[in-house]
C-alpha cells in the first residue's frame, strides 16, 4: 500500500507544533503501525531529516508505553494498543493523521511523545497496600468471592497507556484512577487504606489538571484492556463512603 501520513511535529515543549505530510510507499498490511513509522524514520534519517519521536517499549500490548491519536481516535480504528494495530486496518491511498495525546496533564515533550508522569504521581498518592514482609502466604489463606476477584482482576489489567484521557472530551483520567482504586479496594489486602486511598488518589488526579468526569463513556470505548465504565461508579461509591465516614488516614 501507499499511505499518506500527516504527523504532528514539535521540537520541544515550548515550541510551536504543526502537521507535516509524508508519503510512505510499499507498506505491507502485515506491518504494525509502529513498524510503519520505523520505515518512515529510516527514510527520514537517510535523507538527513529528523526522525519522528514516539513512545514504545514492549510492542506486545502490555507495557502501555505506546499511544498516539490516529485519525482522531486514541490508538486508532481497532480497540487495541497502537503497537498491536496493523496496517491491514487501512487501505491503499489512505490519508492518516497521527497526533499525540491531547491533555493539559500530558504535556508534549517532542513530536508524539508526551509526559505521563501525572499517572505515576496518582499511583504514588495511594496505589499501594500495607503488607508485612516475609514468606508469601498460602494462596487460600484469605478466601475471596469469585465476583470480587474477577472485578479486581479486570481493573488490574489497566496498563496506564492514557487512551482514556486522550479520548475524553474533558481530558479526565478518572477511568485510570478508578481502575487502580477498584483493583486494590476489592481485595482484603487493600482494605486498611481503602478510604484514604480513594481520597488521596482523586485529590492527586485533580491537582494534575485532569478534567472532571461527566460519564460520556469515550474512555471505556477506546480502552485496549476493556476496563468497564462502572469502575468509575465504584470509585464514586468509595469516595462518598470515605468522605462521609471521615476515615481519611
Amino acid at each position: 500500500m501507499n499511505i499518506t501520513l500527516r504527523v504532528w511535529r514539535q521540537k520541544g515543549p515550548r515550541d510551536e507544533g504543526r502537521m507535516v505530510r509524508y508519503q510512505v510507499q510499499d507498506v505491507s498490511p502485515d506491518m504494525s503501525f509502529l513498524e510503519m513509522l520505523d520505515v518512515l524514520n529510516e527514510k527520514l534519517t537517510l535523507e538527513g531529516d529528523e526522525p519522528i519521536a514516539f513512545d514504545h517499549d514492549c510492542r506486545e500490548g502490555i507495557c502501555g508505553a505506546c499511544g498516539v491519536v490516529i485519525n482522531g481516535v486514541a490508538h486508532g480504528p481497532e480497540v487495541t494498543t497502537t503497537c498491536q494495530l496493523h496496517m491491514r486496518s487501512f487501505k491503499d491511498g489512505d490519508v492518516v493523521d497521527v497526533e499525540p495525546w491531547r491533555a493539559k496533564a500530558f504535556p508534549v515533550i517532542k513530536d508524539l511523545v508526551v509526559d505521563r508522569g501525572s499517572f505515576d504521581r496518582i499511583i504514588q498518592a495511594g496505589g499501594y497496600i500495607s503488607a508485612p514482609t516475609g514468606t508469601a502466604p498460602d494462596a487460600h489463606a484469605n478466601p475471596i468471592p469469585k465476583s470480587d476477584a474477577d472485578r479486581a482482576f479486570d481493573a488490574a489489567t489497566c496498563i496506564g497507556c492514557g487512551a482514556c484521557v486522550a479520548a475524553c472530551p474533558n481530558a479526565s483520567g478518572m477511568l485510570f484512577t478508578a481502575a487502580k482504586v477498584t483493583h486494590l479496594g476489592m481485595l482484603p489486602q487493600g482494605q486498611p487504606e481503602r478510604a484514604a486511598r480513594v481520597v488521596k488518589m482523586v485529590n492527586q488526579h485533580d491537582e494534575e489538571d485532569f478534567g472532571g468526569c461527566t460519564n460520556i463513556g469515550e474512555c471505556a470505548a477506546v480502552c485496549p484492556k476493556g476496563i468497564p465504565l462502572d469502575t468509575i461508579s465504584q470509585l464514586n461509591k468509595d469516595l462518598l463512603g470515605a468522605l462521609s465516614s471521615g476515615k481519611l488516614d
